[in-house]
């Protein structure tokens, strides 16, 4: 029955999800860590170097043949001189056959041009060094030479190979290989030897950690010296930022007040004459002193700076601040400029804060600047929408080329305008459209009408 199948429909789900991650895994780990350092021709020359001088010191000290029979020495022992077998003197390197002199010589070259490009491509030169030593493996001297170009193509593997996990794992398979291959693969290391080989592989092991750890906490000072100064620099460009729009929100008080007491003055000279004017004027007063209070309230939570030196934000000498009356002659600069810009207002629009008209206006302004400098060609649209709680502005463009002065931007406008849209609970959102181009959408509270 088909019921009875589905009892094991999970399993080879499961196997297969099991496979999946498996084999990302086994990817993640072959995955290079790095890249190969730089070569240059003196290290390509010191290769080349290295495998000649193995080549000539195998054939050079492997053609003797005084080591064929063990020596005897007379060891004095009472009124006997027996004699004893001396233990064989361990060589580097071991004798050739002279009736292979010339076969032999082949395998030494086999085994040792590997190494010239042993930095070059240092994990593939340890494996073609592993696999030439089944091949020489049935000439003792071939295989000792053998031995110690894989010493030579594990370092390099070790060192500069930016496959990480395979290189550290071909060291152990590589002792393996040689320990069980034949036994005059490893030299026999003499007993004076032993406190050396186990006293310096320590020293270098320390003073290689003593550097790593030298490098390791100069690249920590560096990277916390690089936090605190991008900091510093977000913190003085918000400063900044603040800065400049507290006097654009003083400016904007300012007019509120100058107009409150123009026409406060107006009404006291037809007070008499004229009351109906009068209380119109008071009225007008009145509903200045209320938008000049609200600018207040969210003034007085903007952090500002001393600034006894040159205006740096460029604001020295403000005219009266645009509002969104303004937009149109905005966008039609973008048209001069030469890219197609379209204004779009929805919904019912209304008297807003002169301040949060000024937030507005800004947010266009800066959003088609980037567009002039890093879109060109590009169509922009801006979109202001009223909604019944909030003020929606969304400026979208198609997506072009960057401008000559796109490399001159700080980075800082986004800041500003994120600075500037806190001060009235707002948010600012920017992000790439999926078909091309950009968005910058600002949402900015209001009052209910």
């Amino acid at each position: 029955m088909p019921l009875a199948r589905t009892v094991g429909e999970n399993g080879p789900v499961m196997n297969v999800a099991a496979v999946g991650r498996l084999r990302d895994g086994v990817r993640e780990l072959l995955r290079p860590s790095g890249t190969l350092p730089p070569l240059s021709w003196r290290g390509q020359l010191f290769d080349v170097l290295l495998a000649l001088g193995l080549l000539l010191a195998a054939l050079v000290f492997g053609d003797n043949d005084e080591t064929a029979a063990p020596r005897r020495v007379q060891v004095v022992v009472g009124p006997a001189v027996p004699e004893v077998p001396a233990r064989p003197v361990p060589e580097p390197f071991l004798p050739i056959d002279h009736g292979e002199a010339g076969w032999t010589a082949v395998m030494f070259l086999v085994v040792v041009l590997p190494l010239v490009l042993r930095r070059r491509y240092p994990l593939a030169v340890l494996w073609i060094v592993l696999g030439t030593a089944p091949v020489v493996s049935d000439n003792d001297a071939a295989l000792r030479v053998s031995f110690y170009a894989c010493v030579i193509a594990a370092y390099t593997a070790a060192v500069y190979s930016p496959y990480r996990v395979p290189a550290l794992a071909s060291l152990p398979a590589a002792a393996l290989l040689y320990t069980q291959i034949r036994e005059s693969a490893v030299p026999t290391v003499p007993d004076d030897a032993v406190p050396f080989l186990i006293l310096i592989p320590i020293a270098v092991a320390a003073d290689g950690l003593r550097r790593w750890k030298r490098r390791a906490d100069e690249g920590r000072a560096r990277l916390s010296t690089l936090e605190r100064e991008q900091a510093e620099a977000l913190r003085r460009a918000a400063e900044h930022e603040r800065a400049r729009i507290a006097r654009e929100l003083h400016d904007v008080v300012t007019h509120n007040v100058s107009v409150m007491v123009i026409q406060a003055g107006a009404a006291r000279k037809v007070m008499h004459a004229n009351p109906d004017q009068a209380r119109e004027a008071l009225l007008a007063v009145e509903a200045g002193g209320r938008a000049a209070m609200a600018e207040l309230r969210h003034v007085m939570g903007l952090l500002t700076m001393n600034n006894d030196g040159p205006d740096p934000a460029g604001t020295a000498g403000l005219t009266p601040q645009p509002g969104l009356d303004r937009l149109e002659a905005l966008v039609q600069r973008v048209r001069d400029t030469g890219i197609p810009a379209e204004l779009t207002v929805a919904g019912q629009p209304r008297p807003l804060l002169p301040g949060v008209e000024l937030t507005a206006y800004r947010v266009v302004q800066e959003a088609l600047t980037n567009t002039v400098k890093h879109a060109a060609g590009a169509n922009a649209a801006v979109l202001i929408e009223y909604g019944t709680d909030e003020l929606r502005v969304e400026v979208t463009d198609t997506g072009g080329t960057p401008s000559t002065s796109a490399a001159t931007g700080d980075g800082h406008g986004l800041i500003g305008l994120r600075e500037r849209l806190a001060v009235y609970g707002g948010t600012l959102h920017t992000r790439r459209r999926l078909s091309g181009g950009f968005r910058v959408t600002a949402q900015i509270p209001l009052e209910a009408p």
